[in-house]
């Protein structure tokens, strides 16, 4: 079995080139061109391994702690959205002319830890809750809603 004759190719080098004047340069087989093609790409592939997991420990501790801010965030609103709607009730029991007892604990049942002010001015009863909470466990953020009715039970 013979194989076919390469094709010599003739390359022009500048001044000084080793094969300048003409020469003749023989092709590299192309079992050789393969095999450099293969240490090339697993040269590569070498120098990128690792880069993956290296980008996901940087990039998960951030995601994840966006992730538990958003939600601290969510739960913040919720405990706002409750606490507006325990004030409106308490400012309408004290509008009625009620005991401020029962205000209180129409707040208390939105949340526990709320503190709650009342304030009477010409024909409306103002109260204020206002609450601290917290994100993350250390990030105080302060909650405050205030709800006013017609003052007509007085």
């Amino acid at each position: 079995m013979t194989r076919p004759a390469r094709p010599t190719v003739r390359t022009r080098t500048g001044r000084g080139g080793a094969l300048s004047g003409g020469g003749v340069r023989d092709p590299a087989p192309p079992e050789r061109a393969d095999r450099d093609r293969a240490l090339a790409a697993c040269t590569r592939h070498d120098r990128e391994r690792g880069s993956a997991t290296a980008e996901v420990a940087v990039a998960l501790p951030i995601v994840v702690l966006t992730l538990l801010l958003g939600v601290g965030a969510l739960g913040a609103g919720m405990r706002m959205v409750a606490l507006q709607d325990a004030v409106a009730d308490a400012a309408r029991i004290l509008g009625r002319g009620d005991d401020t007892g029962g205000a209180h604990a129409a707040v208390a049942r939105a949340d526990p830890d709320a503190g709650l002010t009342v304030d009477r001015s010409d024909a409306l009863v103002c109260v204020t809750a206002s609450v601290e909470a917290r994100l993350l466990g250390g990030i105080a953020v302060p909650i405050r809603a205030t709800g006013c009715a017609l003052d007509g039970g007085r």
